[in-house]
């Protein structure tokens, strides 16, 4: 005859329960009874049937003296029809985790609400990595955590820094909410609209980085730095460019260019991705067209614009 520890980790394996063992018993949820009442099986299993939470309660010590096989094919459980009850005192065990700094408490069911997630995968380890304080310690920039574990929580979506959570959802493998988010209005519109029409504007990443080089080498004992950029929306505003640039009298290379483009966004769509971009950099920047002032019957041209940077 088996062991009661044997025979225990037998059952558990068998019927995909979950054991107690404070409480020294097995749940088991029942999808689909044999074929006789609850209050039969319990007669014949020697356990306790809880109507309310529709699962059974087998003590220990009323098991019987045989395999698990033989207690599966003897009360007619299969696998299909037994489904793994999580301990509810295991799932709403407290849980403190270290995100880069970022200190949270939430629960281990919480956490492990999608099993195959590298975030539940974290608490899978046989080696986990801890903190002084004995927290569990992600090397992670835990800026957007939050977000993450309020879906986890109640499945809601936040409303602003889409982008960075999306990140950080397709880091922790957070598949459901990976999906949520790229369904958004916001997330759809900005990957197939604006970084679509973006993609098209020639050199748009560098000049921007051009752009906050050349303002910040002017900030040196000034509060503002100012920033011509000529926008030239179709080929028939290149072939107009040379001009356009002589008659601007500045220095042609201090001068940052965008454009021509194939897509129907408008100037004022540029200049406004352009504004956002650099803003979301951290930078303080307003758009003004940038007037010239010449003589009557000169020939104007409205290419030009100014990004003022603010300083302090």
């Amino acid at each position: 005859m088996t062991s009661r520890i044997e025979f225990l980790t037998h059952l558990i394996h068998s019927l995909s329960c979950c054991y107690l063992h404070e409480e020294q018993k097995f749940q088991l949820k029942i999808m689909s009874l044999p074929e006789s009442s609850p209050q039969q099986l319990c007669s014949r299993l020697s356990c306790c049937y809880l109507h309310e939470e529709q699962k059974f309660q087998l003590k220990i010590m009323s098991l019987p003296e045989s395999s698990p096989q033989q207690l599966c094919s003897r009360y007619s459980f299969r696998s299909p029809e037994i489904r793994f009850l999580t301990d509810y005192s295991y799932k709403s065990q407290v849980v403190q985790l270290n995100i880069g700094g970022h200190v949270v408490s939430t629960t281990l069911g919480t956490i492990r609400k999608f099993p195959n997630s590298t975030l539940a995968d974290l608490f899978n380890r046989s080696t986990k990595q801890m903190d002084s304080e004995g927290r569990h310690f992600v090397d992670r920039d835990g800026t957007y955590f939050g977000c993450i574990l309020e879906y986890l929580r109640t499945e809601r979506l936040p409303t602003e820094h889409l982008q960075e959570v999306h990140k950080e959802a397709l880091y922790y493998d957070i598949k459901p909410l990976v999906k949520a988010i790229e369904e958004t209005p916001q997330f759809f519109g900005e990957t197939v609209g604006r970084q679509q029409f973006l993609a098209r504007v020639p050199n748009y990443r560098e000049n921007l980085e051009v752009i906050v080089r050349v303002a910040r080498a002017e900030a040196i004992a000034s509060r503002y730095s100012n920033i011509i950029v000529c926008v030239v929306r179709t080929e028939e505003d290149l072939a107009r460019y040379n001009n356009a640039i002589d008659s601007l009298g500045t220095p042609r290379e201090s001068v940052v260019s965008f454009g021509p483009w194939k897509a129907p966004a408008s100037v004022e769509d540029l200049l406004d991705c352009v504004k956002m971009d650099i803003e979301a950099k951290g930078y303080k920047v307003k758009i003004q067209p940038h007037s010239i002032d010449k003589a009557f019957l000169f020939k104007s041209y409205d290419f030009f614009y100014k990004l003022i940077f603010t300083w302090w």
